[in-house]
């Protein structure tokens, strides 16, 4: 029935306040109980559940057992929504979507009638602009394929292979009306993630060392913005647990479309050692400078930061100092940190002071890296192989500690 859905969410809700769960601030659809001196979670995606507790066993069974539901497959979770976990030989636990990769190999064979090229080592050309094409426009038929693909691979970077982000987010501009070249990229693409499909995330849970960041303070944070602090909500729960440290990392590509003139924004965040979120996408206005567009860069990242500790909060996780922020260009963070440069446009001068206000108050540490270590350049541009390898492999393929890495 239409109203099926929502009767069973209202359902399953009133089962879960009994068992006294509560959802969290940070979204609806996940449950927090506190059990001693942490919490239990459960995570809902319509009638798939995810259970974070000591003792899931209990759980499932006063599900079972209490309110008659039918758990089916319940156990240590192996797959969810479209992603396989697993343990590597280290014991480390995994996520990695080979079973959807799979599928997604054989509907590419079903639309073309063969298998994709797997020769390739990046998803497009190192600064290629589709933008640019003028080969033929699709008939209706490829139009349907290119969109399906564009489907598939979005659902694809949820999943955690954000290695494609760039490429699918110039990709999909020309959904409406895509022409043979753009088919021809998205090809490619797929034809990477096939032969790139052992791409893993890791759940590294040991904490990032950055004791040789120095503890600085400027003598311009109170006297320009007054004794800012970090919004912190009085309504999360108290911290329990093991803490966390998150770190990101942000660039920007100037002029990535050569027909509009947008710049993209590349953002990486890492909890412990983790990578847990990723962004690319086309600035709002045309920068004309790469500091401008730094600048843009940084205080996305800035607003992205604010929301993941608050998130964090609400999910009851302690936070160990403050995020700490990687950028690679050198006017930028010397600018935010000892701001000496002049800034005449209207709103690089909000993004200015946005990202300085939040150093004033703790939020960020503004640290600069080469470019050649910055991770970000894989959410912000089309890369090649050898320009980004060492950073993936250090991410998404690497088994045991990363400090090995040659």
């Amino acid at each position: 029935m239409k109203s099926s859905g929502v009767r069973w969410w209202e359902r399953y809700s009133d089962i879960l306040y009994e068992m006294g769960y509560k959802p969290t601030l940070a979204a609806d659809d996940i449950w927090i109980k506190r059990v001693d001196q942490n919490y239990e979670y459960i995570v809902r995606y319509v009638d798939d559940l995810t259970i974070i507790s000591k003792k899931p066993e209990d759980v499932i069974n006063t599900l079972k057992n209490w309110y008659n539901l039918k758990l089916k497959e319940a156990g240590p979770i192996e797959f969810y929504l479209g992603c396989d976990f697993f343990r590597d030989s280290h014991g480390v636990l995994c996520m990695a979507p080979k079973k959807y990769i799979e599928r997604m190999s054989q509907i590419y064979e079903r639309n073309f009638g063969c298998k994709p090229k797997t020769k390739f080592t990046s998803p497009l050309e190192k600064g290629d602009h589709p933008e640019l094409d003028t080969s033929e426009e699709l008939d209706q038929e490829g139009i349907k394929k290119y969109q399906s693909l564009i489907g598939v691979t979005q659902w694809l970077i949820s999943l955690g292979r954000f290695d494609i982000a760039t490429a699918i987010m110039t990709l999909s501009s020309f959904r409406a009306c895509p022409r043979e070249g753009h088919l021809e990229r998205l090809k490619r693409v797929i034809g990477y993630v096939v032969k790139m499909k052992h791409a893993t995330t890791r759940f590294r849970t040991e904490l990032p060392d950055y004791s040789d960041v120095p503890d600085t303070s400027y003598d311009w944070e109170d006297s320009i913005y007054g004794k800012v602090e970090e919004l912190v909500p009085n309504n999360a729960p108290t911290p329990l647990g093991k803490p966390v440290i998150h770190s990101t990392y942000c660039d920007a590509n100037l002029l990535h479309n050569m027909v509009t003139g947008r710049s993209v924004t590349g953002i990486i965040h890492i909890l412990k050692k983790t990578p847990i979120d990723h962004f690319s996408k086309k600035q709002p206005t045309v920068e004309t400078a790469t500091f401008g567009s730094e600048f843009m860069a940084a205080r996305t990242t800035v607003e992205q930061v604010m929301a993941i500790r608050t998130t964090l909060r609400y999910l009851g996780v302690p936070i160990i100092g403050p995020t700490y922020l990687h950028g690679d260009n050198k006017s930028v963070v010397d600018s935010c940190n000892v701001p000496r440069a002049r800034i005449h446009k209207r709103h690089v001068i909000l993004s200015f002071h946005r990202v300085r206000e939040a150093i004033a108050a703790g939020i960020i540490k503004f640290i600069h890296i080469p470019g050649d270590q910055n991770p970000a350049d894989i959410c912000s541009k089309h890369w090649g192989y050898q320009q980004v390898w060492k950073m993936l492999k250090a991410l998404l393929f690497w088994e045991g500690d990363t400090m090995d890495i040659d």
